[in-house]
């Protein structure tokens, strides 16, 4: 028996492993609801409000840079939490998580504008960042762990996955908040106040979240951890120092850059790329990827499932191919500027594709450390790449679209080239034996 199924005595009936599920999917939907509310202003909103009015390219340079430093602040999240989180357990820390997550957001529905107390606009706007970046690093493993750690045999892949399906359901939510604000009022009035009720909103759902949590009990394999003290000193050194956990992490760093860099490409980037290059107007922009984020919701536990039956590595790869191969044709995709076909790219390419690797990634990560440091393991995997992989995609490629003044080839090269590593790295990861 490994570390991460459940006993008779474990799980008695099948109602706490339902709260279970939904506690992990509805703490990640809202986690991300908040990231992706953020991402979203980043492309539409932040430009033009919290930095010096001029230059456009500059002030969406500017946006994504900060949009960025959030990713860095991650890592330092993950050790953070995971410490918390392989110490003294999966449950209390997913709490913290989720209450310094929203109340970093519900502030940034409050922060004044750069033309109200200049400078310190942009910098509280950082620092809500950050601390909502070192929230979200120690969410992701946490919420993965609440549901692999309950997983019956043979199901792993398929409850590990469920957690990401907040990712598509909260990108959904913030984009799709962002729409309906759009539509309901004209620009001045979504930029002077409107864009801010999305914001503010997360306190309620925080609110609904943290009831759903609390009421779910530790993982068994904690429990057990417990039970025979088997629970680390200090974790991260311990990934770093054992040679099998340090191996994988680095595989892991490189394995998920094609993941990292589709969903910031399709859900983040796009935005800029579609209204500002392309001259779509925003609203239909924002239908089109929440569309595709719903479409991701689905197709998520289809490849948790696909993974508990072909291999979590196999599906995973599968998905990075995917992405490099759809890369150009998405692109000229996008150039039309037609609502239908820029829907049907981001459905395949961030419905589908992303869809893939992301409910494989769970269940693979989970898997590649022991229970007494997987907490850490898996967040400094998840959240160390995100550096490069998430926070620093769309910064590279508006500066690769502007060297080649619009032209989408080098940027596509560099998409490429993710998928291509990711792919080796993929291959060469081997699973702990627990």
């Amino acid at each position: 028996m490994t570390t991460t199924d459940v006993t008779p005595e474990d799980e008695s009936t099948g109602t706490r492993a339902r709260t279970v599920l939904t506690a992990s999917l509805i703490g990640t939907t809202i986690e991300w609801y908040d990231f992706f509310l953020f991402a979203t202003a980043a492309s539409i909103v932040f430009p033009q409000l919290f930095f010096p009015a001029g230059d456009e390219t500059v002030g969406t340079l500017l946006s994504f840079a900060t949009f960025a430093v959030g990713f860095v602040a991650r890592p330092i999240g993950g050790i953070l939490f995971g410490h918390l989180g392989d110490r003294v357990g999966r449950k209390a820390t997913l709490v913290s998580t989720m209450l310094l997550a929203g109340l970093a957001t519900a502030l940034i529905g409050l922060l004044p504008s750069y033309a109200t107390i200049g400078l310190w606009a942009p910098i509280l706007l950082v620092v809500l960042r950050v601390l909502g970046g070192i929230a979200l690093g120690g969410e992701w493993a946490g919420a993965v762990l609440m549901a692999v750690e309950y997983a019956p045999p043979g199901r792993r892949g398929l409850w590990g996955s469920s957690p990401q399906i907040g990712l598509g359901l909260g990108l959904s939510l913030g984009t799709g908040a962002f729409a309906l604000l759009g539509g309901a009022m004209d620009d001045r009035a979504f930029l002077d106040w409107g864009w801010r009720i999305a914001f503010l909103v997360s306190v309620l759902l925080v609110v609904v979240g943290l009831v759903v949590r609390l009421a779910v009990l530790e993982t068994p394999a904690f429990r057990r951890m417990q039970d025979s003290a088997d629970v680390a000193r200090v974790p991260v050194v311990e990934v770093v120092r054992d040679e099998p956990s340090r191996r994988n992490l680095g595989l892991g760093l490189l394995a998920r850059w094609a993941e990292g860099a589709a969903f910031n490409t399709w859900g983040v980037f796009v935005l800029t790329y579609a209204v500002t290059t392309v001259r779509m107007p925003r609203s239909e922009v924002l239908v089109a990827v929440t569309i595709a984020g719903l479409v991701s919701a689905v197709v998520v536990p289809l490849a948790g499932h696909l993974a508990d039956r072909f291999g979590r590595r196999a599906v995973f790869a599968a998905g990075a191919v995917a992405f490099g191969v759809g890369v150009y044709p998405a692109f000229l995709g996008l150039s039309t500027g037609s609502l239908v076909v820029v829907t049907v790219v981001l459905v395949l390419l961030l419905g589908v594709v992303y869809g893939v690797q992301s409910g494989a990634e769970a269940p693979l990560f989970a898997e590649l450390f022991p229970a007494r440091t997987r907490y850490t393991g898996m967040s400094l995997v998840y959240q160390g790449s995100g550096i490069y992989a998430s926070g620093l995609t769309p910064l590279i490629l508006t500066s690769l679209l502007a060297v080649t003044g619009g032209s989408p080839w080098l940027a596509c090269a560099f998409l490429v080239l993710t998928a291509v590593v990711s792919v080796v790295a993929t291959r060469a990861l081997r699973p702990v034996e627990l």
